[in-house]
């Protein structure tokens, strides 16, 4: 409560000749654009960018190992994605039973996932489109100064039988584990084996009715602790995010490229046909603002371009979706796990179209109409099988066996892996919002308030956390409100919106 001072300015109650204007309430006056998440990530890229550049001037000297910020960007960016990571399988398995049983509750939840996989094949199907078109027109593979002793197969290669044998889950967890040359051994998730096995329990709790409530009620409450945990690790993005785009400058700069500079800037205009007319056609077809769209996904396309793994930006992709594009959470949750393990136009549409008539290119092999039909095939069907991991190999050796292509031709591209990768995960992660966000809209489950309450800042990332914690700095510094009450209509707003 405040009072009104002969000069008209407004003084809080009990501190006479002071301004009721806290710190916080400043913050919250300024633009949205200036001080929200997005802004925080262009922050932080913005000076990984500049230490990268430093990182790399230190050049040889730096020791064996390179020089030491190169080292240190590395290892904190390593850490911020494997932090990521660490809770991927808690959250793919409370959030899709979860999900699952909440779709009971959304009208028409057999449609929505039936909506959901066509969307994902339609914009899979055009994304290949333009793949091959690039392909076609800038013919990447001819003429180029590669050598081609370089050749080689890959360590791993897909197979279809492999990729049917990789969907049938090995274990409850679907977990793997590998030995290295010397004797390590690392074990890891099959995340699309996770999600088959979190959806089959999800719906065979349904289908048991009352007696499976305590297993939902546990469910649901462990998944909103992960979801906590998530939000801290989120908050770092801003360092991550740096540290990774400082590393990626520091390790490959432009030296990478060298003769296969024709070959990136076909991919990176592949990449930029999908994200500038293919997805703003789609939005644009189903009544979306496009610009309002982008400045929302913000966030998830960076982290995306930065972290090369769709996996470990899920948390912040499912977070975006509910909180600035208006997808219900019922929805979100199950749409955003199952985008992040099959919904991937970069990995699984440019990419392959472009390598696939590379290869072709170089080895002087020609391709029939009969082939591109089945790169398209693969493109839409096969896109599973890289399972949103860093890196698109499999997907790569399984188009090229099927167009009878040589496996050898990968070995061609591994240099500049990591450069083009960048890219390929930014298209996959802001396609999987896309493909969400659409879904909703024509299911008449969208939430234009929630989507209209963003258009100040572009993302609501910050809604509970951050406010709590400016009510209770208000608080402190005396503005004469009842933190107590404000923090407790905070929490019981933050109930009902989820």
């Amino acid at each position: 409560m405040s009072d009104t001072s002969p000069e008209g300015t407004a003084v809080a109650s009990g501190e006479p000749g002071t301004t009721g204007s806290s710190p916080a309430s400043r913050r919250r006056h300024l633009p949205g654009w200036l001080t929200g998440f997005g802004a925080q990530v262009i922050t932080g890229l913005v000076v990984g960018l500049i230490l990268g550049f430093i990182a790399r001037a230190q050049g040889a000297d730096g020791g064996d190992d390179g020089p030491w910020l190169a080292q240190f960007l590395d290892k904190t960016g390593s850490i911020y994605v494997d932090l990521l990571k660490t809770m991927v399988p808690p959250l793919i398995i409370t959030a899709v039973i979860t999900s699952v049983a909440n779709l009971r509750k959304v009208a028409n939840a057999a449609r929505l996932a039936v909506s959901t996989l066509i969307w994902f094949a339609i914009t899979a199907f055009f994304s290949v489109l333009a793949g091959i078109l690039v392909g076609v027109v800038m013919k990447p593979g001819a003429n180029t100064g590669i050598d081609a002793a370089s050749a080689a197969e890959p360590s791993h290669t897909g197979s279809w039988m492999g990729f049917i044998d990789s969907v049938v889950p090995q274990n409850f967890l679907g977990l793997g584990a590998s030995a290295s040359s010397d004797g390590d051994i690392s074990v890891s998730f099959n995340v699309l084996q996770l999600l088959i096995i979190s959806i089959v329990l999800g719906i065979a709790a349904v289908k048991a009715g009352k007696s499976a409530e305590p297993l939902l009620n546990v469910t649901e409450s462990l998944l909103g602790v992960v979801q906590k945990v998530l939000w801290w690790i989120i908050r770092l993005a801003p360092i991550g995010t740096g540290a990774l785009i400082g590393h990626a400058v520091a390790d490959y700069g432009w030296d990478a490229m060298g003769s296969l500079g024709k070959f990136v800037l076909a991919i990176y205009v592949g990449l930029a046909i999908v994200l500038l007319v293919i997805y703003p056609l789609a939005l644009k077809f189903n009544g979306l603002p496009v610009i309002g769209f982008f400045r929302r996904v913000w966030p998830v396309t960076s982290l995306g371009f930065v972290t090369r793994s769709s996996m470990g930006v899920m948390p912040v992709t499912q977070r975006v979706t509910e909180r600035s594009m208006g997808v219900p959470g019922a929805y979100a949750s199950f749409a955003i796990p199952l985008g992040a393990t099959t919904k991937m136009d970069g990995c699984a549409s440019v990419y392959p179209a472009v390598a696939a008539l590379f290869v072709s290119q170089f080895f002087g092999m020609d391709l029939s109409f009969t082939d591109y039909l089945l790169i398209m095939f693969v493109s839409v069907i096969g896109s599973a099988a890289t399972a949103g991991t860093t890196g698109a190999t499999v997907m790569l050796t399984l188009t090229l066996s099927t167009l009878g292509l040589p496996l050898e031709g990968v070995g061609l591209l591994l240099a500049i892996e990591p450069i083009i990768d960048m890219g390929r995960t930014a298209i996959n992660v802001t396609g999987q919002s896309l493909v969400a966000t659409i879904v909703a809209k024509r299911a008449g489950i969208w939430e234009k308030d929630v989507w209209d309450a963003a258009e100040g800042s572009g993302v609501d990332l910050d809604s509970d956390d951050a406010d709590e914690v400016d009510d209770a700095d208000d608080a402190v510094e005396g503005s004469g409100r009842d933190a107590g009450a404000e923090l407790g209509t905070a929490a019981t707003e933050s109930a009902t919106a989820r």
